[in-house]
C-alpha cells in the first residue's frame, strides 16, 4: 500500500471513540438485562465475571481496540473511494483488517479466565475468519462508502449553487459592462490617432497614449480564452501596462518591484485575476514609498504558479471597497482550481500582502 495512514481523516478519533464507547455501553446494558430476564443455573457466576476487574480491563482494552481499528479502515476506505482505486487495493485492505481483527479476538478471546486452550480445526477457523470479515472491514467499507456518497453530494450542491450565483454576478457585470463601454473599435481608432498626432510633440506622451490603448484593448475584447483561460504571457504584459500607465502619472516616481521568474510560455490562466491583486495594491497602496515599495512577485514552477503582492498602507482617508473583486476572485477560482490553489490575505497595520498559489495550472 502506498498509504499507511489516510491523508483525508473525514472520520475524527474522537468521534469514532464515542460511538464505539457509546454501543459497548448499550451492549453491556444488553446482557446485563438478559440475564434478568432470562436467568440460568450460572447466573451468579456470569455477574461476577460481569463485575469482575478483568472485565473491566477488557472494557477499556477492547474500546481502545475498536476505536483505533474503526478509525483507520473508515478513513481508509473513504480514501480509497475518494481516489477512485481499483478492485485490488480494496481487496488488499480488507484482508489485512480482517485478519487484525480476527488475530485479536483469538488473543482476546483465549486470555478469558477460564478458557480452555484447545485447536481449532481449519473448518472452525475459516467460518471465524468470515465472522470477522462481517463484524470489521464490510461494516466499515459500507459506512465510510454511504459517507462518501452523502459527501459527494453535497458538495456537488454546493459547486451548482456557487457556479449559479457567480453566472447571475457575470450576467450582470455584462449588462453593466455594455452600458458604460465605448465602442472598442471607435476608442482604439481615436487612441492610435492621437499617438500619431502627439508623436512628435511629446514621446512620453505619446507612449502614454499608446499604453493606454493596449489596456482598453485587452480590457475591453475578450483575450484569447483557451477553456476559459487565458495565456499567461498575455496576463503578465497586462500587468506591465498598467504599472508603465501608473509611472506615466506619476512622472516615473512610483517604487515598484515586479519580477518574473519561470517558463511562462504555454502556461494558461484564468483571466483578470492577478491584475486585480495589482489594482488593489495601487489603489490603497502608498506608491512612493521607498522603504516599503509595492513587491510584485510571480513565479513558475511546472505547472505550479505562485503569486506574491504586498504594499505599505496609504495613511489618511481610504477609499470606500465593496470587496466584491476579491469575492468574485475567489468564487473564480474555486470553480476553476476547486482545492488546487490557496489565497492568503494578510492585512497587517501597515502592510497588506496577498499570497496567491496555484498547484496545478
Amino acid at each position: 500500500m502506498k498509504y499507511l495512514v489516510p491523508s483525508n481523516r473525514r472520520f475524527a478519533f474522537r468521534t469514532v471513540l464515542g460511538t464505539v464507547a457509546i454501543t459497548y455501553a448499550i451492549l453491556i446494558v444488553l446482557v446485563i438485562a438478559s440475564l434478568y430476564l432470562f436467568p440460568t443455573k450460572d447466573r451468579s457466576r456470569e455477574f461476577s465475571l460481569l463485575f469482575s476487574t478483568y472485565y473491566y480491563i477488557k472494557v477499556v482494552v477492547n474500546t481502545i481496540f475498536f476505536a483505533g481499528f474503526y478509525y483507520y479502515a473508515l478513513n481508509f476506505f473513504y480514501h480509497l473511494i475518494g481516489q477512485r482505486k481499483g478492485f485490488f487495493y480494496y481487496l488488499a485492505t480488507t484482508l489485512l483488517l480482517t485478519t487484525v481483527y480476527f488475530v485479536y479476538m483469538s488473543v482476546s478471546d483465549r486470555m478469558r479466565p477460564g478458557t480452555i486452550e484447545g485447536v481449532w480445526s481449519p473448518g472452525a477457523m475459516i467460518v471465524f475468519f468470515v465472522m470477522c470479515l462481517f463484524l470489521s472491514a464490510a461494516p466499515a467499507l459500507l459506512i465510510a462508502f454511504i459517507v462518501y456518497t452523502i459527501d459527494e453530494k453535497k458538495h456537488r450542491k454546493l459547486l451548482e449553487a456557487q457556479k449559479g450565483q457567480l453566472e447571475i454576478e457575470k450576467a450582470h457585470a455584462n449588462l453593466n459592462f455594455l452600458k458604460a463601454q465605448i465602442n472598442p473599435h471607435f476608442l482604439h481608432n481615436t487612441l492610435n490617432f492621437l499617438y500619431a498626432r502627439s508623436l512628435p510633440y511629446s514621446p512620453e506622451l505619446a507612449e502614454g497614449i499608446l499604453t493606454l490603448s493596449e489596456i482598453m484593448r485587452y480590457a475591453l475584447t475578450d483575450p484569447n480564452l483557451t477553456n476559459g483561460k487565458a495565456a499567461l504571457k498575455d496576463e503578465i504584459e497586462h500587468l506591465r501596462n498598467v504599472i508603465r500607465i501608473h509611472q506615466l502619472r506619476f512622472n516615473n516616481d512610483l517604487q515598484v518591484q515586479f519580477e518574473v521568474n519561470g517558463v511562462v510560455n504555454g502556461v494558461h490562466i484564468i483571466p483578470f485575476v492577478l491584475i486585480t491583486l495589482v489594482e488593489n495594491a495601487f489603489k490603497h497602496g502608498d506608491l512612493k514609498s521607498t522603504g516599503h515599495p509595492i513587491t510584485i512577485r510571480l513565479s513558475l514552477n511546472g505547472t505550479s504558479l505562485q503569486f506574491y503582492c504586498s504594499n505599505k498602507k496609504k495613511q489618511g482617508p481610504k477609499e470606500m471597497s465593496t470587496g466584491i473583486g476579491l469575492d468574485n476572485i475567489k468564487k473564480r477560482l474555486e470553480l476553476a482550481y476547486q482545492d488546487r490553489y490557496s489565497l492568503d490575505i494578510k492585512d497587517e497595520q501597515h502592510i497588506y500582502t496577498t499570497q496567491l498559489t496555484i498547484h496545478a495550472l
